[in-house]
């Protein structure tokens, strides 16, 4: 049985800080970006561990959703309000990617105001909505999910879907082994 987006993302992060395990996960400390994820404390500019941390309470996305009169899909609501964490390096079949992920409230609403500019941009190409959660290594392409339909997409920016990687982000999760850095 498929494991939900909840279920998968968390199998993906487990995965993820286990294959950092014999080095730990490290992140150059800034004082003024503060995150739940810093392990320690440390002078600007030093490297620190951190570790993606539950949300808790939850953020929402309500407010994009009420500014555009759209309902994003579920799992994309899902994905960025589980976790705050830096962005998670990892191997698809396609090639190698970075999963956004948000790492702390201010980076949320960094991604709330870049989400809203890439919506209004695809109504104004008169293009169906996309939600974008991840780079490739080939620039100008982004991994996107269609709102519509939930399934994972090859996007060029400012273009259409180039080509369906998976039938949903749960699927798409399901296929990528950690690189952590």
């Amino acid at each position: 049985m498929a494991l939900t987006i909840s279920e998968q993302l968390h199998k993906f992060v487990s995965s993820y800080v286990e294959e950092a395990k014999s080095e730990g996960l490290k992140i150059v400390f800034d004082s003024d970006w503060p995150s739940p994820c810093y392990e320690e404390t440390a002078k600007d500019g030093e490297w620190v561990k951190w570790t993606p941390k539950g949300q808790a309470p939850k953020l929402s996305f309500d407010n994009v959703e009420e500014a555009l009169s759209l309902q994003l899909h579920p799992d994309y609501c899902t994905y960025f309000t589980s976790y705050f964490s830096d962005n998670l390096k990892a191997k698809a079949p396609q090639g190698n990617c970075e999963l956004l992920q948000v790492f702390n409230h201010e980076d949320f609403a960094r991604l709330q105001q870049n989400l809203i500019g890439h919506l209004l941009m695809k109504e104004r190409l008169k293009q169906a909505p996309t939600l974008f959660f991840g780079l490739t290594d080939e620039e100008d392409f982004i991994l996107t999910l269609v709102n519509d339909s939930g399934e994972v997409a090859l996007e060029q920016v400012g273009k259409e879907p180039a080509q369906i990687l998976a039938p949903s982000l749960a699927a798409f999760l399901a296929q990528l082994t950690p690189i952590p850095h």
